[in-house]
């Protein structure tokens, strides 16, 4: 007797439900795509109790006849592919078949439809996948699907629903999500029969950007802007002054379908290289259009990831995109200040204001012709010297109308150049590791550990193939690596060479340390290159070699930088001010940490009360 059998269709039916069906946000996800589908531009989703009782979904889309009505409760039954060429070059939210039936086996189901040519509706009643009644009916033109009782025949799964509120959470997210990406449609949220959310249709993609995202973004969205032949890249961006601890505030949409793609957030991440701190994230909306022949958005049951044919190039754009975002609105913000709520007039850069006494967080400054003078003596670190360069920075380090800099009149002096660091009035060091400044709107504390390490880390990247100074070492060091470091070591030690370093294996899992850069002035070799194998090994990236060289640098600056509790003379603080002026993310050192923050001076005076 054959021990294989084929599956009665119902059962198969609610093996696909276990795939499309998660929870309620699941059916509300699948049915209001079929309605954008259909052309719908007005679409109300009623809610009862979480979706254990109700889930309706009705648009003003363009409906079906009798005929269609009856087929697209059939599995794999469509009218969005046709043939198999059809598969690859998909312009629809849905086009596999599977939602409607899926949905249908397990719950008690309603469809009424009616296309605008037709004299009357079609209302279709279906129970745990078994069709219950098809009747002509009054409808206007569109489609209205019920789903009652979702999971009723099937308790496993329903044990398995949270709270009511916990469910609404995620249909709430799950159609704030789909009203971003779609912001001329109007939507309308019911949950037992009161209006919860109204996303009503625009024009500005901003405004919808704004209404789901949070008012409080609004001044601080960074948009993105990108085209070519093949690629087209929107969205906005918040500055890292508004990161969180989750990657919930990050939407990436491509050709309208929301997705969660790791190239494309690894590329986000990578625009925020530097600016950010580990284990923090940005809020963000990037929209991607591409040739439906170029992303494949059949490779996942639920539909939420894609694959891109050129996954590089679009990795890259999305980088290089916001990358160039950020750079744009750290200059627009050193131009012209930032001013928290109610206040005027031009400040010193800061985030808005906060009530609780914690420090606002600071923005980058930028400047259009740097010079970095040469030190007239050495720092205390070391005898390492603070100064980065000691020539003016090439064209390729300044400020480029491709950064969206509007030209100047003739004889007008750029705004940003007009405040810098060594502008401000310095009044003393704080523990020997924080510098503190008076401007003419607050105080401006520095940390000096993490300004100098930016320093070194630009100064670094600048100096990298092969022109950094090789100091030998007196006595070689050896290191013992398992099989997986000395597999990174092996294949990160040419880069190494451009960053002055001298590594041969040595046999097994040994490698010998024989020259090192002259930056470092002597601190210990051997735990800077442990920990640079750690760090690429944490990392992971598939451009392995120019991520780890960049992961080297931030180290050396870190180990080169000058460090905390420790004095340093008014020269040597004058001279990290024009270096920080000098440097093109001067906020933030290479780990992400802010360099400096604000007291302003609004913020003081409420405090001691001399204002209310």
């Amino acid at each position: 007797m054959s021990t294989i059998k084929i599956l009665p269709e119902n059962l198969s039916n609610k093996i696909a439900a276990g795939e499309v069906v998660e929870r309620p946000a699941s059916v509300v996800k699948e049915l209001v795509e079929n309605a954008l589908d259909a052309g719908s531009d007005r679409i109300v989703v009623e809610i009862e109790k979480g979706g254990r009782s109700l889930i309706q979904i009705a648009d003003n889309g363009a409906g079906m006849i009798r005929d269609d009505a009856l087929l697209c409760i059939e599995r794999y039954a469509t009218s969005k592919i046709y043939k198999e060429d059809d598969l690859f070059s998909i312009s629809t939210l849905g086009f596999r078949g599977e939602a409607l039936p899926s949905i249908a086996s397990v719950s008690r189901f309603t469809l009424v439809t009616r296309r605008q040519d037709a004299d009357a509706g079609t209302e279709i009643s279906i129970a745990g996948g078994t069709i219950k009644k098809v009747v002509d009916t009054g409808a206007p033109v569109g489609t209205m699907v019920s789903v009652r009782q979702l999971f009723f025949n099937t308790p496993a799964r329903r044990k398995f629903l949270k709270s009511v509120n916990t469910e609404m959470g995620h249909i709430v997210e799950t159609l704030s999500g789909i009203a971003l990406g779609w912001p001329k449609v109007r939507l309308r949220l019911i949950h037992n029969g009161r209006e919860v959310k109204h996303w009503p249709g625009v024009s500005s993609p901003r405004e919808r950007v704004v209404d789901v995202m949070g008012r409080d973004l609004d001044a601080d969205l960074q948009e993105l802007s990108f085209e070519d032949e093949t690629l087209s890249i929107t969205g906005w961006t918040s500055s890292p002054a508004h990161s969180r601890s989750t990657s919930r505030g990050i939407y990436i949409y491509v050709n309208g379908r929301i997705v969660k793609d790791r190239v494309v957030q690894h590329a986000l991440f990578q625009g925020y290289a530097g600016r950010i701190v580990k284990g923090q994230f940005p809020v963000a909306a990037v929209f991607i259009m591409v040739p439906n022949d170029k992303v494949d958005v059949n490779v996942h049951p639920a539909k939420n990831e894609v694959r891109f044919a050129e996954q590089k190039k679009v990795h890259d754009s999305v980088r290089l995109c916001v990358s160039q975002a950020l750079d744009q609105a750290d200059r627009k913000h050193w131009s012209s200040g930032y001013r928290p709520p109610g206040e005027t007039g031009a400040v010193f850069p800061k985030v808005a204001e906060r009530p609780t006494g914690e420090f606002s967080y600071g923005k980058q400054v930028g400047t259009d012709q740097w010079v970095v003078s040469e030190p007239t003596s050495r720092s205390v670190a070391d005898h390492r010297p603070l100064t980065t360069d000691h020539r003016p920075l090439s064209a390729d380090h300044r400020p480029k109308a491709t950064d969206h800099q509007s030209p100047l009149p003739a004889g007008q002096q750029a705004l940003w150049s007009k405040k810098q660091f060594k502008d401000l009035k310095y009044v003393g060091q704080f523990r020997d590791t924080y510098l503190i400044f008076e401007s003419d709107e607050g105080l401006v504390i520095i940390d000096q550990h993490a300004a100098h390490e930016r320093i070194m880390y630009e100064h670094l990247k600048k100096q990298t193939h092969g022109r950094l100074e090789k100091q030998i070492l007196l006595i070689p060091e050896t290191m013992d690596l398992n099989f997986r470091e000395a597999a990174v070591m092996a294949e990160i030690i040419p880069g190494l060479k451009e960053l002055a370093f001298e590594v041969e294996p040595f046999g097994g899992g040994t490698f010998v340390i024989k020259a090192a850069p002259a930056v470092l002035g002597g601190r210990e070799v051997k735990p800077l290159m442990l920990e640079m194998v750690d760090a690429v090994l944490e990392s992971g990236h598939g451009n392995v070699l120019e991520n780890a060289l960049d992961d080297c640098l931030k180290i050396m600056a870190c180990h080169g930088a000058i460090r905390a509790n420790q004095e340093l003379k008014l020269a040597e603080i004058n001279r990290m001010l024009e270096q920080l002026d000098a440097c093109d993310t001067p906020s933030n050192c290479p780990h992400g940490r802010p360099t400096w923050v604000t007291w302003p001076l609004s913020f003081l005076e409420k405090a001691f009360k001399r204002i209310v």
